[in-house]
């Protein structure tokens, strides 16, 4: 898009003077310097993101191997007592 822009100024004589300016475009230079700060911010976010979501797994697989092993020692709590109250009912039984 074209841009045209007509600038008049007087100076201390009274002198009116004159200057036109023609653009074709944007001026602002928008060079990559923007763009790699763009990009290295978003680079050290999904970084932060996949070290968070390895430790939200790795988590996870704690609580789990926990609550297995919880599981794991109650089952074989039961079967302890299973097999005592089993040897006194033998007691018993041998007993009469």
């Amino acid at each position: 898009m074209t841009e045209e822009r007509i600038t008049e100024t007087t100076d201390a004589q009274g002198n009116m003077h004159t200057t036109r300016i023609i653009s074709d475009g944007d001026t602002r230079n928008s060079g990559g310097a923007g763009k790699w700060v763009f990009l290295v911010i978003l680079a050290a976010a999904v970084a932060i993101g996949a070290y968070l979501m390895t430790q939200t797994n790795a988590a996870e697989i704690s609580k789990d191997n926990a609550v297995a092993g919880a599981a794991e020692d109650v089952g074989e709590a039961a079967n302890q007592v299973g097999d005592a109250v089993q040897g006194v009912a033998d007691d018993v039984t041998t007993a009469e």
